[in-house]
């Protein structure tokens, strides 16, 4: 007993000695800060860092090290040892933790790079610009904007994390009237796969520039966004719950329908719509955000929503940060989640929209049922309005990968299912899986007969699912973009080969 004993605990001492050649790199010849903590001593550095991701399949996912870098420099001390000699280990940025897709911002026995310490939020009144550091959270950026009434086109929920929230094209309660988070862009501090910090903007490293804007993880560790500050003052807004069912389901999609094909009557407004089944289907509940970049909101605006009875009501005016945090509400870690999408064509008349959204709804309450066995299964659905003058603002604001054009309105279907255990890991995931092949399908069966135009369709980045393929959704000259850029400013792969997310 006591050989065993001892050569348990030569062995624990000889791996956690060994974290891994990155890991002891960075402890040897630099000053960056490294955790190494596999005990996973509660509330200790590494664990408390591990207990923010939004998702336990990720948490699950124990790196050999957790780096935090303060700094560019820093940053680049950590990427150039992922690259000496030798060197094939398998890494992770992590910003706020919220992407559902494990091993995209999780890493197991490899190097974690958390941009927890790269915060810091500057307003320059004089040029209109925000410089937001990666680690920040968008209530954190907030706060610090509102003494000055401005903001910029951040995230929705103030507890996303700006690096994974930019680096997916990010869809801000702003982006109807400045497209999505990126095309607010000026400019981005990045660390290129050799160490080198730049600089990108639509004059200096101009195609790298483009490529960021709906590129994902694959040029580099961004540092910094630099970003166009839009006016602000007193908001409106918060969430109303609603009961479910048949009657309500219609009533809430025609609403929907109504409030994005008549977007431009009121340019201010924002929703994000939501359903869920939870109890294993038993209980259906309508939760929807509501914004207005106002202190008061016009008559007629939201009326259609207001007209269904809400249960609860959090609405009223107040700073653009406290809207953000109270949003954040919705953000509950401890379970695990699969997070998909879909891009559908909303027709321009109700009877027609009335049908699709119909079987759209039908499509998700039916295959959340069928997998129900899921222990702990909560199956939500959002409805996410992108009207003509989204498009349009994000090609006159320097465009983007993603691409749309402005001739249609769209809606953009987010999937979130939790569930308790790993051991439904397989379920879930074919429950996601058929989720959107059956929800493609659907689509492109009332284009083919008609019902809806036959307009470009791109994923959001931000929602997709690790078994969808994002790139090849988009138009095929961004894709090669993207891919170009990347073997331009990469052309050993390390963000191609040796980090999660999607490869052009």
């Amino acid at each position: 007993m006591f050989v065993s004993s001892a050569l348990s605990l030569t062995l624990l001492a000889q791996a956690v000695a060994a974290v891994s050649q990155t890991c002891d790199y960075l402890k040897a010849n630099t000053k960056v800060l490294v955790e190494t903590d596999r005990f996973a001593i509660p509330k200790a550095p590494y664990s408390a860092e591990l207990d923010e991701y939004w998702s336990k399949a990720s948490a699950d996912l124990k790196p050999s090290c957790i780096v935090y870098p303060t700094s560019a420099e820093e940053a680049s001390q950590a990427i150039r040892a992922l690259s000496i000699d030798g060197n094939n280990e398998t890494f992770a940025i992590k910003s706020g933790g919220l992407s559902a897709n494990d091993g995209f911002n999780s890493v197991k026995d490899g190097p974690l790079i958390s941009t927890r310490r790269l915060t810091g939020v500057r307003y320059d009144a004089d040029k209109g610009f925000v410089r937001v550091a990666t680690g920040n959270r968008w209530t954190e950026v907030q706060k610090q904007l509102d003494p000055f009434n401005v903001t910029v086109a951040g995230a929705r929920v103030g507890e996303v994390g700006v690096g994974g929230y930019m680096s997916g094209g990010g869809f801000s309660f702003h982006s109807p009237r400045y497209g999505w988070g990126v095309n607010s862009l000026t400019g981005v501090e990045i660390v290129l796969a050799n160490g080198t910090i730049v600089t990108a903007s639509k004059t200096e490293h101009a195609n790298l520039f483009a490529a960021v804007k709906g590129g994902t993880n694959n040029f580099g560790l961004v540092t910094a966004y630099i970003m166009e500050a839009i006016p602000i003052g007193q908001v409106w807004g918060g969430l109303m719950a609603f009961t479910g069912g048949d009657d309500k389901a219609d009533k809430m999609m025609a609403a929907i329908a109504k409030f994005t094909n008549e977007f431009p009557d009121h340019p201010k407004a924002g929703i994000i719509p939501t359903v869920q089944l939870v109890l294993s289907g038993l209980i259906e509940l309508w939760v929807v955000f509501f914004f207005y970049d106002g202190p008061t909101v016009p008559a007629g605006v939201f009326d259609d929503f207001l007209a269904l009875r809400p249960l609860l009501n959090t609405c009223k005016t107040q700073n653009f940060g406290d809207l953000l945090a109270g949003n954040s509400a919705i953000v509950l870690r401890g379970t695990r989640y699969k997070v998909a999408t879909e891009t559908a064509i909303l027709p321009d008349n109700a009877q027609d929209s009335a049908k699709v959204m119909r079987a759209y709804y039908d499509h998700w309450a039916a295959t959340s049922r069928e997998y129900k066995g899921a222990f702990g299964l909560t199956s939500s659905m959002a409805i996410q309005s992108v009207p003509k003058a989204m498009a349009a603002a994000a090609r006159a604001r320097g465009g983007d990968l993603i691409d749309m054009d402005d001739d249609v309105n769209r809606l953009i279907y987010e999937y979130d299912l939790s569930y308790l255990f790993a051991w439904d890991d397989d379920l879930v995931h074919r429950a996601t899986m058929d989720m959107t092949a059956g929800m493609k399908k659907l689509v492109d069966g009332f284009v083919a007969d008609g019902t809806t135009p036959d307009a470009f369709r791109p994923l959001f980045a931000n929602d997709v699912y690790r078994g969808q393929d994002y790139f090849s959704r988009l138009r095929p000259e961004k894709r090669e973009l993207a891919a170009k850029v990347s073997r331009d400013v990469d052309p050993s792969g390390l963000f191609r080969t040796r980090t999660g997310g999607w490869k052009p």
